[in-house]
């Protein structure tokens, strides 16, 4: 189908105006109608986030979004763009998105008044109505509003005169959604300008004004804390956004298993296969789960998904180059990888106090709290008599990150439970596998208190 390229065809056409917060608000309800999901991919807040959006969506209203790092917050604003209609149309030339039938500014409108219907208009798709923004304390009026362009000044023009504008990221995402993140990091002053622009459409350059009344739906993120804080935020701002919506981490671990594996790089188009236990992605979960109910760490900064993210596929790194090293066909990361875990905690776990060492021990605490959940969840205590008897007679275990998956198959033999356990898990019985499974039985006993451990030089040994 050929799109109108004119005024006068727009007109002969089914195109129907309708304001930026329609536009969402129609599309909104129809995906609604049709049972579709609203906003795919958002794992956890289906019952809690995403109504209040849609809420906010349907009255027309500006959207804050407050929660911690790692929330989801851009991912969430980013969602809204999905809302718009795949194209609109413009008129052609225009910096401010003019609508064709009522431009603002005065190009569009000296434009219509010489050519009429023939005047010529674009056809704009949703990612250029979508413009997004980083607060840093040197953002400045003309990075969101605009300012005199001195080079049209030098051609002549009056510096009274609108062609002289060089127009900001508030203006040129007109008819579309403006996001702005971390919002109270923004001076005060550019605060009082993205204010008017809010409520009284009022731009003003360099001591002129300029009445815009721009369409624009204005999103913004922020931390709670820097949000509440006096001085950070100044009130009448505040007032403008007519939603204010909490976002939260997971409240599952299985949750945080979902955005995890939608999020993950792929190991691919390595020399070995990669086979991810998913007892060992409850453990990766688990880890975080139990960071943000820890007291040593700060709350207020939060723990990101991110954690979990980079804690998975650093566990399956290790795994790999376990694998390349000692020329095996399968890496299955296991407990004894864990320790691997440390170059991506330490950075995303802010502590209440520091002293040299914490952070390891934090994590080593943590990765013992969440393998013993891991372990309580998939088995009882009470059905490895028969494997803590063997112990009991003098059977000991060597276990460690370097070990290869053979040096665990005369273990395996020993033990009549191997069969049944790897049933319990789902895994199958394939040496690094059984490796695996073997490891997650013998910490769970050592952290149930039922088997001895001894650390050496990487090594470690389960006695009775």
């Amino acid at each position: 189908m050929t799109l109108p390229s004119t005024v006068g065809e727009l007109r002969g056409s089914e195109y129907r105006v309708r304001s930026v917060r329609e536009e969402l608000r129609d599309n909104l309800v129809a995906r609604l109608r049709a049972g579709e999901p609203v906003f795919p991919g958002l794992v956890g807040y289906e019952d809690s986030v995403l109504p209040q959006v849609e809420n906010a969506i349907l009255a027309g209203q500006d959207l804050i979004f407050l929660g911690e790092r790692g929330q989801a917050k851009s991912r969430l604003i980013r969602a809204l763009s999905s809302l718009l209609d795949e194209r609109i149309p413009a008129i052609s030339g225009s910096e401010v998105n003019d609508h064709p039938y009522s431009p603002i500014s005065r190009f569009g409108r000296e434009l219509l008044a010489e050519r009429g219907d023939a005047t010529p208009i674009t056809w704009l798709d949703r990612e250029r109505r979508f413009a997004e923004k980083l607060a840093t304390p040197d953002t400045s009026i003309a990075d969101l509003i605009g300012e005199v362009d001195p080079i049209k000044v030098a051609e002549g023009r009056y510096l009274a005169d609108e062609y002289t504008i060089h127009y900001g990221l508030l203006p040129r995402v007109n008819r579309g959604i403006f996001a702005v993140n971390e919002l109270p990091d923004l001076a005060e002053r550019i605060q009082v300008g993205l204010l008017n622009i809010m409520e009284e459409r009022d731009i003003q350059i360099r001591g002129f004004l300029v009445r815009l009344p721009l369409d624009v739906l204005v999103v913004a993120t922020a931390n709670p804390e820097d949000y509440t804080n006096r001085g950070r935020i100044i009130t009448p701002l505040k007032d403008r956004f007519g939603a204010q919506v909490r976002t939260h981490y997971p409240r599952t671990a299985e949750q945080e298993l979902e955005i995890v594996r939608q999020e993950q790089t792929p190991f691919q188009g390595l020399p070995v296969e990669l086979h991810l236990p998913q007892y060992m992605r409850e453990v990766v979960a688990e880890i975080s789960q139990l960071a943000r109910r820890n007291p040593q760490v700060n709350q207020r900064s939060g723990v990101s998904v991110r954690l979990s993210i980079a804690n998975q596929e650093s566990l399956c790194a290790n795994a790999v180059r376990r694998a390349i090293l000692l020329q095996e066909p399968v890496a299955v990361p296991r407990i004894s990888d864990l320790g691997a875990l440390a170059a991506s905690t330490t950075g995303k776990l802010e502590l209440e106090t520091w002293e040299e060492g914490e952070d390891s021990q934090l994590l080593s605490k943590l990765a013992r709290g969440a393998v013993l959940s891991v372990f309580r969840r998939h088995f009882s205590l009470a059905e490895f008599a028969p494997l803590l008897a063997l112990f009991e007679q003098g059977l000991t275990v060597e276990v460690g990150e370097m070990l290869a998956a053979a040096a665990y198959a005369a273990v395996a033999a020993q033990i009549p439970d191997t069969t049944r356990i790897l049933a319990d898990l789902d895994e199958p019985r394939e040496p690094a596998a059984v490796a695996a499974a073997l490891e997650l039985v013998l910490e769970g006993l050592h952290l149930a208190k039922r088997l001895n451990k001894t650390t050496v030089d990487g090594t470690a040994v389960y006695n009775g």
